[in-house]
């Protein structure tokens, strides 16, 4: 197992590779630091810039800060999405590591092994009214290490596919809705109502939002259709050469290459300015579709038969880092911004992990474009029933592995199994190390 230093430290030569208000209710929890007043200033790194987003933060922070004298100031760090986990690691091993921070899913694994982030179940049990046992075991599966939960899994957003039925229309095809209540809500009928659509309009089919050939994790909600993953449950065997990990990727690249379903590679398709039929994507996206201009549906992601399970989330977390200064007051501070009522308004941004919130009416604040029927059927099991994007410790290097690895696929005549042995070869090193 690796240390926190040796996690950061190879996070920060691989970016010098590439060039590198309202209070809350309730009575907030006496203080258990011993800190004097006054001597504290916290900081929590984020990658959200919305203003909406830091005015609520700003608004608990205050509400924490008025009973608790010992805390100076509370900050909420943005920083650039693009660069966020090499930004911290570098911070962390620059001595400067923040007191808080947002952790990617497909880093989770590494900064939990790592022992990066400090435990937090005592600190959270302890706290009154926190009803540490309304986290759903599900959504904090991932931030947790023999029992211990290392991150509070603010965030929870499942996969879906939002459908343009103006495009389907025009193409002369079925509605998603009619789609799904024929049966044919499945990934073969979608490919091939996709294929017709490019073919009938010259737009785009299936898009998997933000993929792009490069970020290749988001792959999953495809591929744990056929219950492939790319390592075992352990992490310490290659699994990308499994005999469904090819039917996958086979489903892929003749998507790609042969129908013309899903854009081949330098093809920019915007789904929300009606570049495609359908677009796999979380739910939080949903705040674009009332500016899009065209009728959408939203559907759950299908699996190989019509009603076959297929449920992938995207996760966020948010921790208290081992070498911070404050910590006492780190865990403090973070059983409070994510007790039951604060929950409850970060709920109205971030799908929440608690199971008292998991319900129609909390998740329509969350996005009130869709409807409770929507919300029920889609959302709900999906976050009840899903997997996680794929991570693991070292997750930088072994991500570029298969990213580079997985280039030759990305052709007509690509010979599938050749190249999905060559990932294992690329990174099978990496995972037993």
């Amino acid at each position: 197992m690796r240390t926190a230093t040796k996690l950061a430290g190879v996070a920060v030569m691989a970016v010098t590779a590439l060039a590198l208000s309202a209070c809350s209710s309730g009575s907030p929890e006496p203080a258990k630091t011993t800190a004097a007043p006054n001597s504290v200033s916290l900081r929590m790194t984020t990658w959200t810039a919305n203003p909406d987003q830091l005015a609520l933060f700003g608004k608990i922070a205050h509400a924490y800060k008025a009973t608790h004298p010992e805390i100076k100031s509370i900050t909420f760090d943005s920083l650039p999405f693009a660069d966020y986990t090499s930004t911290l690691t570098t911070q962390i091993a620059g001595g400067s590591a923040p007191d808080l921070a947002w952790v990617l899913d497909t880093d989770a694994t590494d900064f939990v092994q790592s022992g990066v982030l400090s435990p937090l179940t005592d600190a959270l049990k302890s706290t009154k009214g926190y009803d540490y046992g309304d986290i759903s075991s599900s959504a904090a599966k991932l931030w947790t290490k023999d029992s211990e939960l290392y991150a509070y899994p603010f965030s929870t957003s499942p996969f879906v596919v939002f459908a343009n039925d103006s495009l389907l229309k025009q193409a002369g095809e079925p509605t998603s809705a009619e789609l799904k209540s024929s049966g044919k809500w499945d990934l073969k009928d979608i490919a091939e109502v996709a294929s017709q659509v490019h073919a009938k309009t010259g737009q785009g089919g299936l898009i998997v939002n933000n993929f792009n050939y490069n970020d290749w994790t988001l792959l999953s909600t495809l591929w744990n259709a056929w219950g492939a993953a790319p390592w075992s449950a352990d992490g310490s065997k290659c699994t990308f050469t499994s005999s469904k990990m090819k039917d996958a990727f086979t489903y892929i690249n003749r998507a790609i290459f042969q129908q013309n379903a899903i854009p081949a590679p330098g093809t920019n398709l915007n789904f929300f300015s009606g570049g495609s039929a359908f677009v796999i994507t979380q739910i939080s996206s949903a705040n674009l579709l009332p500016a899009a201009g065209f009728e959408w549906n939203m559907l759950p992601l299908p699996g190989l038969t019509a009603g076959a399970s297929n449920h992938v989330i995207g996760q966020a977390g948010v921790g208290v880092l081992a070498k911070g200064k404050n910590a006492q007051e780190a865990q403090d501070f973070l059983a409070y911004f994510t007790n039951p009522s604060n929950a409850k308004k970060l709920a109205e941004y971030f799908p929440p992990p608690r199971t008292s919130l998991l319900n129609a009416s909390t998740l329509a604040a969350t996005n009130p474009v869709l409807s409770k029927e929507q919300l029920n059927d889609v959302v709900i099991p999906a976050v009840k029933n899903a997997v996680t994007r794929p991570g693991h410790v070292n997750q930088t290097q072994i991500a570029s592995q298969v990213k580079t690895a997985l280039t030759p696929m990305w052709k007509a005549d690509a010979d599938v199994p050749a190249v999905l042995k060559s990932v294992c070869n690329s990174v099978q090193s990496s995972l037993a190390g």
